[in-house]
């Protein structure tokens, strides 16, 4: 045996104490992605910025990126996520009060959220790249945590709506607009700042509010920018503490628009009262609601009958932010198996050098510069939607990018868990949240099959709609030769009108990643585009992560898409 001061000095030399307690240290485990630049980590987003008409926001960007990318920022999603909302209807003196508590987190989230104006900025300062700017920092903020974009969001998308009715308009838009958080439960006048949610869904129609049964009765004569009191129950109002919602209720002549907010002018609580938070399998930090609405005061938006059309502007807008918030949970989840395969060894070698592996990490790399490269392109074209060609291709490209990158999430998500192995399953390791979090886009906002019944919709009352589809991924034929048959396949097939409803999915899914290709032969390096037509385009049917054809470049790829 040995002596004692050999003993002390063994321990001492292997951080040891002298009974091995300390059974060993920590190897082969990697350290956390953090303390880096969102932005400037990520080539596909920073040469779509730059691209698609915001490079002067470059500068500003990156120093969001920096900021956000800390581990102390990103412990908030963790947070926010951990510490559910909590819900009082009344307080302890029995006054109704319909307050929803979160944690600091979410607020922290919030405020940054509102202070760079992911809720204003293209319509408070409307120059060139202004909807691609602020589409960069809501993909980036999202990545960090995605349940506090649902306010934001809805905030944002509000605007073209109330828009419709200037008088309202004239009242509210200021303290909308404005870049101060003022989460207090408060009356309207009394605030800095003002969020606004949306209340369509009822339990018996869903998709389909046409069915909805909430009546709106005036107060006085009624008509555009006139008080109404509604009655009726919502059964999906996302983000109760906003100050005002959006809400679809039935007219004498018809399904209307109100705006109704939580406070009454003369400072009582309006009778929109929550019944219960939803308890959701994702998007923990974001509370939902159902709602009662007992006489609640709301002011009619638009023309009455008109309620549809009237909020569609808004849903436009929910259906983009839908997909950049799909195309961040992309990006973060194929940061994460990147990051953790180039720290992690097995069977000799690092994973990162492992065939097999590189070729899963290859592939979701490309689904993630497919997914941020359309979602950016879209941007310019509502930045440029006064061209009739780039209208066009947001009401298309909107509908094919929110069903098809929403689609593809979830089963990303689950390979970029796989690729991290055990860890990845934790719940102190973000991809639970990432992969709970996936499933919540595609349905929100109008289902898979709600998206493809509005591409039929759009392709049978606006055929230039098409037209100016065909012109814009015609400008990468001659390119890639899978392209140009997948390009003339999709032609043949819509001079034939029979059966559309019946094979839509499978109609748009071909629209949806021949658009992304379009974008990727004419903008990506040579190695994403080709890869992507290869494994894309090719073959018809859902695509397997992990069976990139020969030929691929995977280390170029892999190293595009690495985020530090």
């Amino acid at each position: 045996m040995p002596n004692d001061a050999a003993t002390d000095a063994f321990a001492k030399d292997h951080a040891m104490d002298r009974y091995g307690a300390v059974t060993h240290e920590v190897v082969n485990q990697p350290f956390a992605l953090a303390d880096y630049n969102l932005f400037s980590a990520d080539a596909a987003l920073t040469e779509a910025v730059a691209r698609e008409g915001a490079g002067w926001a470059t500068n500003d960007l990156a120093n969001f990126g920096a900021r956000i990318g800390t581990a102390d920022y990103l412990e908030l999603g963790a947070l926010a996520n951990r510490h559910a909302p909590e819900f009082d209807t009344h307080d302890r003196y029995g006054r109704r009060i319909d307050l929803v508590r979160f944690h600091p987190a979410y607020h922290e989230l919030m405020a940054t959220a509102i202070e760079e104006g992911l809720h204003s900025s293209p319509w408070t300062d409307p120059r060139p790249g202004a909807h691609v700017a602020r589409a960069a920092r809501f993909y980036l903020h999202s990545q960090v945590e995605a349940g506090h974009g649902c306010p934001v969001t809805m905030t944002f998308a509000s605007v073209p709506c109330l828009r419709q009715q200037p008088d309202i308009a004239e009242a509210w838009l200021p303290k909308i607009l404005t870049r101060v958080y003022d989460p207090r439960n408060i009356p309207t006048d009394q605030k800095a700042g003002l969020t606004i949610g949306m209340a369509m869904t009822e339990k018996q129609g869903g998709s389909d509010v046409r069915a909805n049964t909430t009546r709106a009765v005036p107060v006085g004569a009624g008509g555009p920018g006139q008080a109404y009191e509604l009655i009726g129950h919502k059964f999906f109002v996302s983000a109760p503490m906003c100050d005002a919602f959006l809400v679809l209720a039935q007219a004498a002549g018809g399904l209307s628009c109100f705006l109704v907010p939580r406070w009454r002018p003369d400072g009582t609580k309006n009778p929109l009262q929550v019944i219960r938070l939803k308890r959701k399998m994702g998007n923990v930090s974001n509370a939902s609601s159902e709602t009662e609405l007992r006489g609640a005061l709301g002011w009619m938006i638009g023309d009455e009958g008109r309620g549809v059309p009237t909020i569609i502007e808004m849903v436009a807008m929910t259906r983009f932010d839908c997909m950049a918030g799909s195309s961040a949970g992309i990006r973060m989840a194929t940061s994460q198996a990147i990051d953790h395969c180039c720290q992690r060894a097995a069977f000799g070698k690092l994973l990162i050098d492992q065939p097999i592996m590189r070729n899963v990490l290859a592939d979701l790399a490309l689904e993630a510069e497919a997914a941020v490269a359309l979602t950016m392109r879209i941007a310019r074209a509502l930045d440029s939607s006064a061209k009739p060609h780039e209208a066009q291709l947001v009401r298309l490209g909107t509908a094919l990018g929110k069903y098809w990158i929403c689609k593809r999430t979830p089963g990303h998500a689950y390979e970029a868990m796989e690729c991290i192995g055990g860890s990845g399953v934790m719940e102190d390791s973000p991809m639970p949240r990432l992969f709970r979090e996936s499933p919540v886009n595609a349905i929100w906002e109008g289902s898979g099959n709600v998206q493809c019944l509005d591409v039929l919709r759009v392709m049978q009352r606006s055929p230039e709609a098409l037209e100016a589809y065909f012109v814009e991924v015609d400008a990468a034929r001659g390119t890639n030769a899978i392209f140009d048959r997948h390009i003339d396949a999709l032609k043949a097939d819509m001079r034939d009108a029979a059966d559309f409803e019946q094979r839509a999915r499978d109609i748009v899914d071909r629209l949806a990643v021949g658009l992304q290709a379009s974008i990727l032969l004419q903008h990506a390096p040579a190695a994403v585009s080709d890869a992507f037509c290869a494994s894309r385009l090719a073959a018809c049917g859902a695509h397997q992560y992990g069976a990139l054809p020969r030929g691929v470049d995977f280390t170029a790829i892999i190293a595009r898409a690495r985020p530090r």
